[in-house]
Parts: C-alpha cells; sequence; structure tokens
C-alpha cells in the first residue's frame, strides 16, 4: 500500500468518526431538550435542534473536545416560538437555557 493511499484510509476514517460522533451527540441534545420542555410545560418545536456554532474548548479533564452549540425552539401554545440552546462539551451537556419571558424564569442547568 502507498503512504497516499494510508494517509486517505486514515483521513476518511477520521471523517466517518467525527460525523458518527457528531450524529451521537446530536441525538443527546434533542433528548436532552425534549426532556427539559416536558419538564416546564412547554411543547418541543419541529423536535429537533440546530447546530449553530462549534469549536475546540478544554473539558474538566483538560482534554480537548468540541464545544457545540444548538438551538431550538419552543413554545405554551403552539403559536409563540421561543428562542432556547443547549452546549455540549464532547457528549456531555454543559448548558441548556430556556429564555426567561415564557417559563418565568432563566433556567440554566450544568
Amino acid at each position: 500500500m502507498s503512504w497516499f493511499e494510508i494517509v486517505s484510509v486514515v483521513i476518511l476514517g477520521g471523517l466517518f468518526w467525527l460525523w458518527f460522533e457528531s450524529a451521537r451527540v446530536h441525538e443527546i441534545a434533542v433528548a436532552r431538550a425534549r426532556s427539559q420542555c416536558h419538564v416546564n410545560g412547554v411543547q418541543f418545536l419541529d423536535d429537533t435542534v440546530s447546530l449553530a456554532n462549534i469549536k475546540l474548548a478544554r473539558d474538566e479533564g483538560g482534554r480537548l473536545a468540541l464545544k457545540r452549540t444548538y438551538t431550538f425552539e419552543y413554545s405554551d401554545t403552539g403559536n409563540n416560538r421561543q428562542p432556547g440552546n443547549i452546549i455540549m462539551l464532547g457528549q456531555v451537556v454543559q448548558f441548556l437555557n430556556f429564555n426567561p419571558s415564557l417559563t418565568g424564569a432563566d433556567i440554566t442547568l450544568h
């Protein structure tokens, strides 16, 4: 096998891992946002979150991880969309924020 083929396989493997990891983190973010909307008595609109930002950050152990910010919308009646966001560091929910104008209090989870 040539060096080109080896490098190509390594790059493709890395891209596959990034795609697989991103899909898993997205699933976790959707599940957590849906759960928190249910707990707070609001509707989780569109049943999904949208990636707004991605960057490198260090976790509590000092290791580099991808920090992803997702946005979503929720409503108490289905007619008034309110923004929320969830920040994931690796596969861990770092923060989940709701707009205080709808729920009466700013909800931030660590």
